[in-house]
């Protein structure tokens, strides 16, 4: 009987070739991704961890253990950057949501056909570049009386204003700009999510005669708390990466009121070559966004059903 059970069993090789020749397919297209990951990256960001803690130079770097640290901790315009940052971030994130909101409330009770006309024109600024939302963008806020907002401002007597050119007006303007064009995405998100909510409800609230507000309150606003918690997040995140319209319109003056700290890990990285210095600080912006992120999950999601 021994025998006769070690003959039925296959060998191991043989139970493993049987296995790949199932599975194999599976693992070569799950290798290409996980490949590009790994090398485009993981391996980058391990790298820059190294670099973070060394003076870099192409031809061979030094180590210097936390010197980057202490030096970015003791720069005051790190900590002007870090500021900067959290002030574009509470401008802009919670009012960008709350304009997106009242705009889904607004369009949503309308035909399709409207409806489809505001989404194409609320989300194409944000299929059109960035780099040419700035360039628009400054040219309104150019000083001289070509720019559009000066022009209008001239036609009830007022003076030119130097929208970029001052410390008291230059972060508002680049945060008003995202007023007016950062709606489309979360747009089509809100009223997706208004679209599954399901209709009998609104039917029971008109039986009691509830209000509109009653409404919203009662039933919109709570089934739309996973979109405002994720748009919450995305925003977050986005803004503490803001880049691209300040190299554009501000280069981060002037007197640094508008230099963010992603700028200012462009200017020690590209401008003045301590990639050592720009890696940590790097770090240190990711580990804020991730730390903000969880507070906000941890604060905001806990009547979020997922």
């Amino acid at each position: 009987m021994k025998a006769a059970k070690q003959t039925s069993q296959k060998p191991a090789f043989s139970r493993t070739g049987q296995f790949f020749r199932d599975y194999g397919w599976c693992y070569v297209f799950i290798a290409a991704p996980v490949l590009l990951f790994l090398v485009f990256t993981l391996y980058p960001v391990g790298y820059a961890l190294v670099m973070s803690f060394q003076e870099y130079h192409v031809l061979g770097s030094t180590w210097i253990g936390l010197d980057n640290y202490r030096t970015m901790v003791n720069d005051p315009i790190f900590w002007k950057s870090m500021w900067n940052t959290f002030i574009f971030t509470v401008g802009t994130v919670p009012l960008n949501v709350a304009i997106t909101l009242c705009l889904a409330v607004l369009i949503f009770p309308r035909t399709s056909r409207v409806q489809t006309f505001f989404k194409a024109t609320l989300y194409l600024p944000t299929v059109a570049s960035g780099v040419t939302i700035a360039l628009v963008w400054f040219w309104i806020y150019d000083p001289t009386t070509t720019g559009l907002l000066n022009m209008v401002l001239g036609l009830f007597g007022m003076d030119n204003v130097m929208w970029l050119g001052r410390s008291n007006t230059a972060m508002f303007s680049i945060m008003f700009m995202t007023y007016l064009t950062g709606h489309g995405a979360g747009l089509i998100l809100y009223l997706a999510s208004m679209g599954g909510i399901p209709k009998t409800l609104y039917e029971a609230a008109d039986i009691d005669y509830a209000s509109a507000w009653s409404k919203f309150r009662n039933i919109t606003w709570p089934l739309l708390r996973p979109t405002t918690l994720y748009l919450l997040v995305i925003g977050i995140i986005y803004s503490f990466q803001v880049f691209m319209s300040i190299y554009i319109m501000t280069q981060g003056g002037p007197n640094f009121a508008t230099t963010t700290i992603a700028y200012l890990i462009y200017q020690h990285a590209f401008v003045y070559y301590k990639f050592g210095l720009a890696a940590a600080e790097s770090f240190v912006l990711g580990a804020v966004i991730i730390v903000a992120s969880i507070v906000q999950f941890k604060v905001l999601s806990s009547d979020v059903e997922y």
